[in-house]
């Protein structure tokens, strides 16, 4: 088995030359008057994080942050079919040795800076609650892994490498978070890899379909069965997304190369595609300046560049929206709502294919939950996984507790 590498992020100058040098060529399209964020980002908030990028932001300080934050490696994974992928990931374990070993899985905007809020609290020793060792990877094509070099690397690729750096790492059995592509591929692999390796799965984006003919009772309780306040709300807010939010998915399944050429060669294309995501898909979140060009420029000096995380759209999307082709995990699920999450649906939908244990749901929280609320996330993980809950040592021997 191939040994893992310590990583550092480190930038080289001339990269950041390029950046600052891109910036200063930033040419501006004019805005319908009054027309607020109806038509995407503000050209008022775009001027302002350009300058910033470009005079003032210090990606250094942040790097430095970063690298002493978050215990960085790399290690070869092979892919059947694709031949050998360098990794990229965050590994802290706890001073616990019972510890629940955790992969933790982003999705899109996101990268495994999402982990950041959630890292101590995971791994915190305490009598009162369970301990996790925590393991979150930068998906391929993302951060500072390698991506795929050839079509064809859907979601079975992408949990056969997530799974496979678990177990390289002595992790044989172990439990999932994941939002986003996050949920896409945790739950792919605790259908495929569950009871023997994957233990338990807990999600912040927990998508199911509906009922149909198909179950003629269910299907029957869906018709009759009124919306609560919250069920229509959520509803409400996912209809949102489809008819006003989506239309970036449209464009990064079907033609993602036409994207990166712009990406690649404009920071200010890519900062207005991102941003605009950053914004409304949270729940009122303050992002300050600073964190939001900290975000970004993971994605611009990203290892396979900055067009290349959108791929994983026309890899994939097939199965975003037909959960219902592939077999459900049978395997214990958790499951967090958040009021601006993109997708809201009715919780009996999830509980009906899936072995929903326990569900907390949360008055304020977007898209980005790890992130925007890493207190409320991480006490739901650990109550899925305490002494009393209903996945309490699930994983044999890792009980969390000392």
């Amino acid at each position: 088995m191939p040994s893992e590498t310590p990583f550092q992020i480190n930038i080289p100058d001339e990269k950041l030359r390029i950046l600052r040098a891109k910036l200063e060529l930033a040419t501006f399209p004019d805005e319908l008057q009054d027309i607020g964020w109806r038509h995407g980002a503000p050209l008022a908030d775009m001027k302002r994080l350009v300058e910033r990028w470009k005079n003032g932001y210090d990606w250094r300080k942040y790097e430095k942050e970063l690298n002493q934050e978050l215990p960085m490696f790399t290690r070869d994974i092979d892919v059947d079919g694709f031949g050998a992928l360098n990794i990229h990931y965050v590994h802290k374990k706890s001073e616990t040795v019972d510890a629940i070993p955790l992969l933790f899985c982003h999705g899109w905007p996101g990268s495994f800076i999402e982990i950041r809020g959630m890292l101590p609290l995971l791994t915190a020793s305490s009598p009162k609650h369970p301990s996790f060792h925590v393991v979150a990877l930068s998906l391929p094509g993302f951060g500072f892994s390698e991506g795929a070099h050839k079509p064809g690397f859907g979601l079975d690729q992408y949990a056969e490498v997530t799974h496979k750096l678990m177990i390289a790492l002595g992790y044989n059995e172990y439990v999932t978070e994941g939002g986003d592509w996050g949920f896409l591929i945790t739950r792919r692999m605790a259908a495929k890899y569950g009871g023997k390796h994957v233990k338990a799965w807990h999600t912040n984006f927990p998508m199911a379909d509906p009922p149909t003919w198909k179950s003629p009772l269910s299907f029957l309780l869906y018709l009759l069965t009124p919306y609560s306040a919250e069920e229509k709300a959520g509803l409400e807010r996912t209809a949102w997304y489809r008819n006003k939010s989506s239309g970036y998915f449209v464009e990064q399944s079907t033609f993602p190369q036409t994207l990166a050429y712009g990406f690649t060669d404009s920071p200010v294309a890519l900062l207005g595609w991102f941003y605009e995501k950053l914004v409304i898909w949270t729940d009122d979140y303050k992002w300050t300046d600073d964190e939001a060009l900290t975000w970004i420029s993971i994605y611009w000096f990203s290892r396979a560049g900055p067009g290349a995380a959108h791929r994983i759209y026309s890899e994939v999307s097939g199965d975003f929206y037909n959960l219902g082709r592939t077999s459900y995990p049978t395997i214990p699920m958790g499951a967090s709502y958040f009021p601006k999450e993109l997708l809201l649906l009715p919780s009996a939908w999830l509980r009906r294919l899936n072995n929903v244990v326990i569900e907390s749901h949360h008055k304020s929280g977007g898209h980005f939950a790890a992130y925007e609320r890493p207190e409320e996330l991480t006490e739901d993980v650990r109550k899925m996984f305490a002494k009393g809950g209903p996945a309490f040592a699930v994983v044999p021997g890792k009980s969390g507790y000392a």
